[in-house]
């Protein structure tokens, strides 16, 4: 028996002699509580990390279990269970938040203060029974996330950008900034990434439109992936990089890590945050600079929200076609507008024609994503970007969502067409050796939703 675990054994009496005469006079959350303050005193935290996670849960569940016998042995076999779930989960995991992550179906969590806790379902949003024990008690489950990334949240840095084990993305902001409490936003991602067939199985695009995004993908056209928040805008960059070969080198830039790229050959970079003095900062800009020099064939920037939009369109220009990104815009040509903007606060003062010229030439696909009323996602439309005319990039649309209505429910309907429009670079697609079906760009109507 190692020494921690005979430390383990050696509380049982300890909390013992302490807690005689709680027993059945306590509340619930007294009873959790109070075994948790006294485990959490009487662990020795040096000696935790000579056990692994399971061999150390598995220990102090057996401490937790006998306790429960001890002080309160009225408690049913549901109630004990609990109660050593969540004692676990505050002394080993995330405390409250435990319960909703093993929940596969919940695709968003927003934690407005310790009290009001809301998860998105299939597109619908619902206030959960979780609920902290105070503002102190998500401050430390918050600090227990950003700690792990090697991030910090305090009064003098409130906001911060980090992801869960899982891969699911987190954004915390704490007081004096957010007056109600710690405010927590997860955006869930889980551990097996969504791919092509699951998309096409919620029909969110369909398999022509698959096919042909697999095509562009292979013969390495440049990508932008538009969308508004929580339309699923990574969720398919995901999905969209299966397509890539696996002798490929793939460079990915993210603020907080959240692509979960399936190839051999990935080099993952993260932004840092200036520490506490303001210094020390590495933006994606930076980092776009440097992926240019470590031999990429693709870069991958998780989103484009600043002046490394312009470096961006500088390596898609310059022998690293097949690279991708995603963008914030309701349409294709807002995300033009938008990539105007952004490429603006990169501080040059470029020409609107010559910046437009960069545009029209680096991009090759806008892969428009939205989500509509009710919850559904959908690629609503997927438009090539062509060349100049005058003052002008002129796009045209090769596939369609168009919303008919909506049900009962409230939930959005409508049918993917093909316009009939053929794109201008087929022949690069076959000459990457890509076969079409010769109906694929027929104007139709390709599935009713």
């Amino acid at each position: 028996m190692s020494r921690l675990q005979r430390g383990l054994s050696g509380i049982t009496s300890g909390l013992g002699s302490s807690m005689g005469g709680m027993g059945q006079g306590k509340s619930f959350d007294e009873l959790k509580r109070l075994i948790h303050g006294k485990l959490v005193d009487k662990l020795d935290l040096s000696k935790v990390s000579e056990l692994a996670g399971d061999t150390l849960r598995k220990e102090i569940r057996m401490v937790v279990e006998r306790l429960c016998d001890t002080e309160n042995p009225l408690l049913n076999r549901v109630e004990k269970e609990r109660l050593i779930d969540e004692v676990l989960d505050e002394t080993l995991g995330l405390g409250p938040l435990e319960l909703l992550l093993k929940d596969t179906s919940i695709s968003d969590i927003l934690i407005n203060g310790p009290h009001k806790i809301f998860v998105e379902r299939r597109g619908k949003m619902t206030l959960s029974d979780v609920k902290f024990r105070d503002n102190d008690h998500l401050l430390q489950i918050i600090d227990r996330i950003v700690s792990k990334m090697g991030r910090r949240v305090d009064e003098t840095s409130p906001m911060v950008d980090a992801r869960l084990p899982d891969g699911s993305r987190f954004n915390a902001i704490i007081p004096p900034l957010a007056l109600d409490g710690a405010t927590v936003s997860i955006r869930r991602f889980g551990t097996k990434p969504l791919m092509m067939t699951d998309l096409i199985g919620f029909n969110a695009l369909t398999n022509e439109m698959a096919t042909f995004l697999e095509a562009c993908i292979k013969a390495r056209l440049n990508i932008i992936i538009s969308g508004g928040t929580g339309c699923g805008k990574t969720t398919l960059l995901n999905s969209l990089s299966s397509f890539i070969g696996n002798e490929e080198r793939v460079i990915t830039i993210e603020d907080a890590a959240e692509l979960q790229l399936q190839q051999e050959h990935i080099v993952r970079l993260e932004t840092r945050p200036p520490n506490i003095e303001g210094k020390g900062a590495i933006t994606a800009r930076d980092l776009v600079r440097n992926a240019l020099r470590m031999r990429p064939e693709r870069v991958i920037i998780g989103e484009c929200r600043g002046g490394e939009t312009l470096d961006m369109l500088q390596a898609m220009n310059t022998g690293h076609a097949g690279s991708m990104t995603t963008i914030h815009a309701n349409t294709p040509r807002d995300a033009q507008a938008r990539i105007e903007t952004l490429v603006m606060m990169a501080g040059l003062e470029l020409p609107i024609k010559a910046m437009r010229q960069q545009i029209s030439s680096a991009v090759d696909l806008i892969v428009q994503a939205n989500r509509l009323q009710g919850g559904p996602r959908k690629i609503t439309h997927i438009t090539e970007v062509m060349n100049m005319e005058q003052d002008m990039i002129i796009m045209q649309d090769i596939f369609l969502f168009k919303q008919m209505g909506c049900d009962s429910n409230g939930r959005a309907y409508g049918q993917f067409e093909a316009t009939g429009v053929r794109p201008s670079f087929v022949p690069r697609l076959e000459a990457a050796g890509v076969k079409f079906p010769p109906n694929l760009f027929q104007e139709r109507v390709l599935l009713k939703d």
